[in-house]
C-alpha cells in the first residue's frame, strides 16, 4: 500500500509539473476571475439602479424620439423612434469614417511620395505639411475649419457659386441631386456588370504578365467599360434619371443635395490630420525597400512613375498595410469628436440627445461601444485579409 500511495503521489506531482496542465489551469483561473469581476460590476449596477427606481432594458428604443436631426441618410422625422435615431447616427458615423479613410489614404500617399521627391521644394513642402498637422491636436483643427474657415463664408443670398447649379455658403454646399426613375435598376445592373468585367480584365492582365512577361494596357479599356456600358444602357432604357437643382427660396436654398458645414469641417480635419500620419507610413514603407530594387528598375529603362507603380509600391505595401490599419482605426474612433461642432454622429445623436431624454445610460453606452468595437474589428479584419493576399508565399 505504501508503494502504491507513493506511486499515486508521484503521478500527481508529475501531472502538476506538466507545463500544458499548468497553462490550462491558470488560463481557466484568469478567465474565471475576469468573469466574476464583470458579474460583480453588473450586479452592483443593477442593484443601485433598482434602488433608485431606474428601469432597465431596451424597450425605450420603440418610444417616439421627438427631436429633429440635422442630417439623415435615411428617412427620419420627429415622430420616429429612438431606435431610428440609433441607425441615423450609425450611418452618419460610417459615412464620415469611409469618406475620411478614402480621402486620407489618397492625400497621405501623395504627401508621403512627395517627401521622397528629389525636387527640393516638393520635399520641403511635404515635410512642412507632415510636421505641422500631425503636431496640432485634432480637436483644434476641427474648430479651426469649422469656426475660422466655414463660419466666415457668405450668407445664402451672397453665395459663392459655380455655374448655375453649385452654391457654397455658411449653411453648406448645395449640389444637384440625381432623382432615379422607374427603369434605373437596369442601369445599376449594368454598372455592376461593368465592374465585374474590369475585375476580370485585371485578373487576365496579371495572368498574362506572369505567363509571358508582357503587360496589357488596362486604363483605357477599363475606363471605356466603366463609362461606356452603363451609358449605353442608360440611353437604351430611356434616360430614367433627372437632376433636382438647388434654388434660392427666401432665406435659404431648396432642393438639390445639401452637404452641411459640420460634415465638411469634420471631413477636412480628419483627412488632413490622418494623412500626415499615413504619409510617414508610406515614406517608411518605401524606404524599407532595398535600393537595389530601384537600381534594377532603372536598369530596365523604367520611368520614375513605372518604377514606383510596378516595383517599389507593390513591395512597400507589405510594410505599409499593418501600420496603415492603425491609422484607419484611429480615424474611425476620432470621428466621435464630431459632437464638438454638432455633427449628428452616433455619439452626438444617440449617446448625447437620446441619453439625455431617456436616461438609459448603461444600455446606450453599451450599444455605442459595441458599434465602435464592431467597426474597428471589421476594418481590422478587412485589412488583415488584404495583407494576407499580398504577403509573400514562402516555400
Amino acid at each position: 500500500m505504501d508503494i502504491q500511495s507513493k506511486g499515486q503521489d508521484k503521478a500527481k506531482t508529475k501531472i502538476w509539473n506538466d507545463p500544458a496542465v499548468r497553462s490550462v489551469f491558470f488560463q481557466v483561473l484568469a478567465v474565471g476571475a475576469v468573469v466574476a469581476f464583470f458579474l460583480y460590476i453588473i450586479n452592483n449596477a443593477l442593484t443601485n439602479m433598482e434602488q433608485r427606481g431606474i428601469t432597465t432594458g431596451f424597450a425605450f428604443l420603440g418610444d417616439q424620439a421627438g427631436f429633429g436631426i440635422l442630417q439623415s441618410l435615411i428617412d427620419y422625422n420627429e415622430t420616429n423612434s429612438f431606435g431610428r435615431t440609433f441607425f441615423v447616427g450609425l450611418l452618419n458615423t460610417v459615412l464620415v469614417a469611409v469618406l475620411g479613410i478614402i480621402m486620407a489614404t489618397l492625400l497621405g500617399f501623395f504627401i508621403g511620395i512627395g517627401r521622397l521627391s528629389h525636387n527640393w521644394l516638393i520635399s520641403k513642402l511635404a515635410t512642412t505639411y507632415i510636421e505641422t498637422f500631425r503636431n496640432i491636436p485634432l480637436l483644434l483643427q476641427i474648430f479651426f475649419w469649422y469656426f475660422a474657415v466655414l463660419q466666415g463664408l457668405p450668407s445664402p443670398r451672397n453665395s459663392m457659386q459655380l455655374g448655375e447649379s453649385v452654391f457654397f455658403n455658411i449653411r453648406g454646399l448645395y449640389l444637384p441631386k440625381p432623382v432615379y426613375e422607374d427603369g434605373f435598376g437596369v442601369v445599376a445592373a449594368a454598372i455592376v456588370i461593368a465592374i465585374a468585367i474590369v475585375i476580370g480584365l485585371v485578373k487576365f492582365e496579371h495572368k498574362r504578365q506572369r505567363d509571358t512577361g508582357k503587360t496589357f494596357p488596362l486604363f483605357l479599356p477599363s475606363l471605356g467599360v466603366l463609362v461606356g456600358l452603363p451609358l449605353i444602357v442608360f440611353f437604351i432604357a430611356g434616360s430614367p434619371m433627372h437632376w433636382d437643382y438647388p434654388a434660392l427660396a427666401g432665406f435659404n436654398f431648396k432642393g438639390g443635395l445639401t452637404i452641411i458645414p459640420e460634415l465638411i469641417a469634420l471631413l477636412i480635419a480628419l483627412t488632413v490630420y490622418t494623412a500626415a500620419f499615413i504619409a510617414e507610413v508610406v515614406r517608411s514603407g518605401i524606404e524599407a525597400i532595398p535600393r537595389g530594387q530601384s537600381e534594377a528598375a532603372n536598369a530596365l529603362g523604367l520611368s520614375n512613375g513605372q518604377r514606383l507603380r510596378l516595383v517599389i509600391v507593390p513591395q512597400a505595401m507589405r510594410v505599409i498595410i499593418p501600420p496603415m490599419t492603425n491609422q484607419y482605426l484611429n480615424l474611425t474612433k476620432n470621428s466621435s469628436l464630431a459632437t464638438a461642432i454638432g455633427y449628428p454622429d452616433l455619439v452626438s445623436v444617440f449617446m448625447g440627445t437620446t441619453l439625455n431624454q431617456t436616461g438609459q445610460a448603461i444600455e446606450i453606452i453599451f450599444m455605442t461601444m459595441a458599434v465602435y468595437l464592431f467597426l474597428s474589428l471589421s476594418t481590422s479584419a478587412l485589412m488583415n485579409w488584404y495583407n494576407s493576399r499580398i504577403a509573400l508565399v514562402e516555400r
